[in-house]
C-alpha cells in the first residue's frame, strides 16, 4: 500500500478542489449514514483513529459532529494528508488533530497508537490484499482500548456473492488489475475479527450495497 489502480468509472475518485482540498463524491454521499452509525455504535468521548482517511471530508464532518472524540486522521499519501488538513480548516473542530502518516497495512503500528476508543476504516479493504487486510485488523485490535470499537465500512461479498451487477463488475475490474485485491467476503472478515480476539457487535446494511462491520475489544 498504496497501490495506484486505474479505477473503473463505477469507482469514486478524488478530484482537486480549492485550497489543496481533494473532493470525492462518495465521501459526501456516505458521510451522513456513517455519522448515524458512529452515533449509534461509537463512543461519545475518548480517542478516535481514522485509518486511510483519504480526502479528509469524513474527518472534518465527523470531528465537528462528535466533539467529545479526539479525532486523529491518518493517511499514507502526502497529498491526501494535505487535503485532510485543508478540510480541517473549513470546520470548527478543535478536537480534530492534524493528519499523520500511517500505513495501516504494515505490521507494528499498533504499539505507537494504543488506547483507541474508536478505530474507523472506510472503503479500503477491497483495495488491499487479504494478508494486508488481516494485518490491518490485527493491528487495529491491538490498538483498541478495552471496550473500544472497530468499524469497517465498504463493499463486501455476501457469502461469496456480489449483491449487484455493478458490484460484480467493480470486483472483477479490481481483480483483473491485481488478483490479490478485490471485495472481501463478509464471513471471512468476521473470521479475521474473531481471530484478532475481537467480538462482533453488529453487521449493518448501509446505502449503495455497502456494509458496516462493528467489533469491540473485550473490556
Amino acid at each position: 500500500m498504496p497501490r495506484r489502480l486505474t479505477l473503473p468509472d463505477s469507482a469514486s475518485t478524488a478530484t482537486p478542489g480549492e485550497d489543496g482540498r481533494l473532493y470525492a463524491p462518495s465521501s459526501e454521499r456516505n458521510a451522513a449514514p456513517i455519522l448515524t452509525l458512529l452515533k449509534h455504535h461509537g463512543p461519545t468521548e475518548g480517542c478516535a483513529l481514522e485509518l486511510a482517511a483519504g480526502t479528509g471530508q469524513h474527518a472534518a464532518h465527523f470531528a465537528a459532529a462528535l466533539p467529545g472524540l479526539i479525532w486523529q486522521p491518518t493517511e499514507i499519501d502526502a497529498t491526501r494528508r494535505a487535503s485532510i488538513d485543508a478540510w480541517a480548516k473549513t470546520v470548527e473542530a478543535p478536537n480534530l488533530r492534524p493528519a499523520i502518516e500511517l500505513d495501516a497495512t504494515a505490521p507494528g503500528w499498533a504499539a505507537q497508537h494504543a488506547g483507541q476508543d474508536l478505530i474507523l476504516l472506510v472503503n479500503l479493504l477491497h483495495l488491499i490484499s487479504t494478508p494486508e487486510a488481516q494485518t490491518l485488523i490485527s493491528e487495529a485490535a491491538q490498538a483498541l482500548a478495552p471496550g473500544g470499537r472497530l468499524i469497517l465500512y465498504g463493499p463486501f461479498l455476501r457469502d461469496g456473492e456480489a449483491t449487484s451487477d455493478g458490484d460484480a463488475s467493480f470486483h472483477a475490474s479490481l481483480t483483473a488489475q491485481d488478483p490479490e485485491i478485490g471485495y472481501k467476503d463478509d464471513f471471512d472478515v468476521i473470521d479475521w475479527l474473531h481471530a484478532a480476539w475481537l467480538e462482533l457487535v453488529d453487521v449493518v446494511e448501509m446505502p449503495a450495497n455497502n456494509l458496516a462491520l462493528i467489533a469491540k475489544r473485550p473490556g
